[in-house]
């Protein structure tokens, strides 16, 4: 596609005489701007394409079990999409099982916000106005105009960032829809959004100057924890302090376009809603702890590797090594002994066998797997070095891969890390709860850090409770006024 594509996007630059038919077959115009944009993909292509990513999400990261909050998020963005510039389509919105704070859309009216992201909020005029920059994603095109440019390629198992594409076939449960996800924008399309966000949320009767603050709150966020949690919606945003400048004038002129009697924040409403939800990692799902990933469900245990990025999914817990030359996966295996879950392995990656041997973990049978994968494109070979454990009544399928010429390097290292992996039993670790956001009101007018150390928040997490609050510590509540602590 990249040839072609390229050579259209020439003829329509330089309007070639003899192409201009040719060009307006494949130059659309743009829903919010009316202007003529390349377009290689239809409308109803963009439609299939979101049909065909959001169950791969939604296999991803699972829907967050809260049917209010669901049904919150449905009503309100089907609301903003009526009024939208392309009412016509048939929208999805969806609360998804992690506690990164992310928001995404993908083409065709699919629209996804985190747990994370919706614990952060703090009042629904945050919301809606995060809400209408991500349909505004939509309704201007701009996944679709990301794709016509080519931008979009192999995502990786960790955000993009693993050595070879051939990896990412390996985590193929969920590759094909979450290319999407990791779709960057560039800055003039996200100023685009922020417009549209600020229009749309007004236009049904949010205060949008909210939206503003909201974007100081994602940049302590960030730097609090290393900008690595925060992967797209603030990598190529643009500055928070601008951002907020920004929007704060567009929600002004627009509250002239679109006047009414009041503009609802909501705050007490929102925290009510939120009151309980899942804060961070749920170890239901599985969790790391002192550098041991436990999973109390399914009741075993494994050493990670130290200082490598981590990543845990409903289908597969993957880390992968600082520079990306390496990365470790765990998932279930196909079949009902080790021997089956290889041969499904081999198929599946289309693999070449080196070795393979039986061996014990934990005293539980297993099977050992070295084999290649040879790259589709040019470039080196990847060597896998896989343990299938069976376990529990399942086949636990533990892989390692790097380029071939490396794999020495971390060989040793995989080997280790398999052999690690144990039976759960300790009570404390299967019994761990997950964290969760409650709401308390301040009896008397105080300090934001006067209330969370009534509530006795730990000193070193008095900012954190202070970010998610979306206030300093030396805020003052008044009387009755609702804040977040976590327990």
């Amino acid at each position: 596609m990249k040839t072609p594509y390229r050579q259209m996007r020439s003829i329509c630059l330089a309007t070639l005489v003899a192409a201009v038919p040719f060009v307006f077959e494949h130059c659309a115009r743009n829903p919010v701007t009316g202007k003529r944009q390349v377009a290689l993909i239809s409308e109803e292509q963009e439609i299939a394409m979101g049909k065909e990513a959001d169950p791969a999400i939604i296999a991803q990261y699972g829907l967050y079990e809260n049917q209010a909050l669901q049904a919150f998020i449905n009503e309100k963005g089907k609301q903003m999409a009526a009024i939208s510039h392309r009412p016509g389509l048939d929208y999805q919105f969806r609360i998804v099982d992690s506690d990164i704070l992310n928001a995404f859309a993908v083409p065709g009216g699919y629209v996804y916000f985190t747990r994370g992201i919706m614990a952060a909020f703090n009042n629904e005029a945050e919301f809606a106005g995060v809400l209408g920059h991500e349909i505004g994603h939509i309704t201007a095109r701009h996944s679709v105009s990301q794709q016509s440019k080519q931008v979009l390629g192999q995502i990786g198992l960790i955000g993009g960032m693993i050595l070879s594409p051939t990896i990412a076939q390996m985590g193929q449960e969920a590759s094909q829809g979450l290319g999407l996800l990791f779709l960057k924008f560039g800055r003039d399309a996200e100023r685009e959004s922020d417009r549209l966000g600020v229009e749309y949320s007004t236009k049904i009767g949010y205060d949008a100057s909210e939206m503003a603050g909201f974007f100081n709150t994602l940049q302590r966020q960030s730097q609090a924890s290393g900008a690595e949690e925060l992967p797209n919606f603030m990598s190529t945003h643009p500055n928070p302090g601008e951002r907020n400048t920004t929007v704060a004038q567009l929600a002004k002129e627009w509250k002239t376009k679109a006047p009414q009697a009041s503009y609802k924040v909501g705050r007490n409403e929102y925290l009510r809603r939120i009151d309980g939800i899942v804060y961070g990692e749920d170890p239901r799902g599985g969790y790391m702890e002192s550098g041991v990933f436990y999973h109390p469900v399914m009741k075993f245990q494994l050493p990670a590797p130290q200082g490598w990025r981590y990543a845990n999914s409903p289908q597969a817990v993957q880390w992968a090594e600082p520079n990306g030359q390496a990365m470790m996966m765990l998932t279930l295996g196909q079949g009902t002994s080790p021997q089956q879950a290889a041969q499904a392995m081999v198929q599946q990656y289309q693999l070449q066998v080196v070795e393979s041997r039986e061996v014990q973990v934990a005293g539980l049978p297993a099977l050992a797997v070295v084999a290649d994968q040879q790259q589709q494109q040019q470039g080196a070979a990847i060597r896998t070095l896989s343990y299938l454990i069976q376990y529990n009544g399942a086949v636990y399928h533990l892989l390692g891969a790097s380029s071939a010429a490396g794999f020495n390097n971390f060989a040793a290292l995989f080997q280790n890390q398999m052999q690690g992996f144990r039976p759960l039993t300790n009570a404390a670790k299967l019994n761990k709860q997950p964290e969760k956001v409650h709401v308390k009101t301040a009896a008397s007018a105080m300090t934001l850090q006067a209330a969370l150390q009534q509530q006795r928040v730990p000193q070193n997490r008095l900012e954190e409770m202070a970010i998610l609050n979306g206030m300093k510590l030396t805020d003052r509540l008044d009387a009755g006024m609702m804040y977040k602590v976590v327990q």
